[in-house]
């Protein structure tokens, strides 16, 4: 495979997995507003670790991972692709250690197809950062 292509697929990768988290954001909003009606299979941020929590406090914890893994898995694409540099592999490994974190607290209340999706990119970034250290930096020309 040639690097535009790589880039362009590690990037985008990293790009939708971080706007992917918007989903659960959008399903907390929508349940707080509109109680009692049909999700999808989306439910309310409960902690199976943290039973005591209440509504509110667990949509607001779960609301935390879910936007700082938003917001790094966005940047960590954005510096893949260039923008703004080399932060991209830390940024890219703790968003998807923010994000695991996040789905094994609330786990459960998603989707199970997208809770797997989302374990499974956290997977690959932790396995090609810590354990294959792929993509080489030859790659960006160093």
């Amino acid at each position: 495979m040639s690097e535009p292509v790589i880039k362009l697929l590690v990037a985008g990768v990293l790009l939708l997995h971080g706007l992917g988290h918007s989903g659960a954001l959008g399903a907390l909003i929508w349940i707080a507003r509109f109680p009692g009606t049909n999700t999808g299979g989306w439910l309310s941020a409960k902690s199976w670790l943290f039973p005591a929590l209440t509504p509110s406090a667990a949509t607001t914890l779960a609301s935390i991972f879910w936007v700082l893994s938003l917001l790094g898995f966005v940047a960590a694409g954005l510096s893949f692709w260039g923008l703004p540099g080399e932060g991209w592999r830390q940024l890219a490994l703790a968003s998807a250690v923010v994000s695991t974190l996040g789905i094994a607290l609330f786990w459960g209340t998603w989707p199970t197809f997208n809770t797997l999706a989302a374990l499974a990119v956290n997977l690959a970034v932790l396995l090609s950062q810590l354990v294959y250290h792929w993509p080489p930096q030859s790659l960006f020309g160093k």
